[in-house]
């Protein structure tokens, strides 16, 4: 069962053309116009963050509940995770761009605005930066716990190791709820800082955690192609399919309560935030295209045994899943920074580039170490799995 995965030649050059491309991109939408070239630095940033923080929840989630349908494929989102270091580099590049993003940010806008002066104590630039720090310290911090401890686990094996991994996992549980939660907040919802809604933070940390069940589900269905995971069968996609299925739906209700109890609401200060994005010129159909393919979508698709256990169906229906994210974090992102609708190869092509990275990161820490957690005490559960 000993298995290491080698990068091809041909994996490598073309993940470096991607982000050759996603640096072309950027630099010409810096070039252009820098406002857009920090939006897009954003969006990428908080895109592929988040894929890698929802894949170390998940992993986190597998372990403190003893599952074992998904023990043979854990190291596909510890590879994930290990794209947060460069991740955290790449986001402290932001704190220059704040003030191209952040209206908070500019003294004299605070000393002319009450709501923003109400807010400074907490939205001010330092203590936005130090927040920064201070969330990526933690989250790498119990990355490396989680995986030395995974890696030590595949050496020695044992109960102690697995019990401690349940306890570590626990933990960064709790801290991710608050931290991701908060970062969600300082991240995007305060480029709108005269609008607020309890709901936004946990709506994106819920969409955090449903991408990354896709892409994990994504990378298991391609590598399976290419001759990996031969024990995959129809329960474990049955499996992957239902956390995609539940994280849609649980999106789809998040998304839906913030909407509609601020248009019953109908307070100015509220409905301000979805007027520019409903009404506003080019938002509309990104904003419906949001709820049809993030919701919708997975909901019809993926409801039937037959489709949900299908290969080809999940193969088909995650690439719109990938697209849907992107639209999600634009939609959001975009209309609060530049205000007029664009969607040209400076989005596209950083979105490609940052993919290219996500994508060497992800498997040069895979190939690091055995593709199988050997030791792992639910392993043979996994290989025999049948539902």
């Amino acid at each position: 069962m000993e298995e290491k995965i080698k990068l091809s030649r041909f994996y490598i050059i073309s993940t470096l053309i991607m982000v050759v491309v996603g640096v072309a991109a950027l630099i010409t939408a810096f070039a252009g116009d820098p406002q857009r070239g920090w939006a897009n630095l954003l969006l990428n940033n908080v895109y592929f963050v988040s894929l890698a923080v929802g894949a170390l929840l998940f992993v986190s989630i597998q372990r403190v509940t003893h599952s074992g349908w998904s023990a043979g494929f854990i190291r596909v989102p510890e590879a994930m995770a290990g794209y947060l270091p460069v991740g955290a580099i790449l986001f402290l590049v932001m704190i220059f761009g704040a003030h191209s993003l952040y209206h908070w940010s500019h003294t004299l806008e605070v000393a002319q605005d009450p709501l923003l002066a109400h807010k400074a104590p907490y939205l001010n630039l330092p203590f936005w930066a130090a927040r920064l720090v201070l969330y990526f310290a933690l989250w790498i911090l119990m990355f490396v716990i989680i995986r030395r401890l995974s890696l030590k686990e595949d050496a020695l094996g044992g109960m102690e190791i697995f019990k401690k991994l349940e306890h570590r996992s626990r933990v960064f549980i709790f801290i991710v709820i608050i931290t991701f939660s908060f970062a969600m907040i300082d991240w995007i919802m305060s480029i709108d800082a005269h609008w607020y809604s309890t709901i936004f933070a946990i709506k994106n940390f819920v969409a955090a955690f449903h991408h990354a069940a896709i892409i994990i589900t994504f990378v298991v269905l391609i590598m399976n192609q290419r001759g990996h995971f031969p024990f995959l069968n129809k329960s474990h996609l049955g499996d992957f399919s239902r956390y995609i299925f539940m994280l849609c739906i649980i999106w789809g209700y998040f998304w839906f309560a913030e909407f509609m109890l601020i248009w019953y609401a109908n307070i100015p200060e509220e409905t301000v935030y979805f007027l520019s994005r409903v009404r506003g010129e080019g938002w509309r159909f990104f904003f419906f295209a949001n709820i049809a393919i993030n919701w919708f979508l997975p909901f019809v698709l993926l409801m039937p045994k037959a489709t949900a256990r299908n290969r080809t169906v999940l193969k088909m229906v995650i690439p719109f899943l990938i697209i849907g994210q992107f639209i999600d974090l634009y939609i959001q992102i975009f209309p609060g920074t530049l205000g007029t609708q664009v969607l040209g190869f400076q989005e596209i092509g950083s979105f490609v580039g940052f993919a290219g990275l996500f994508m060497l990161v992800t498997g040069w820490v895979l190939s690091r170490a055995g593709l199988y957690p050997v030791n792992h005490p639910y392993l043979e559960e996994c290989k025999k799995h049948h539902t």
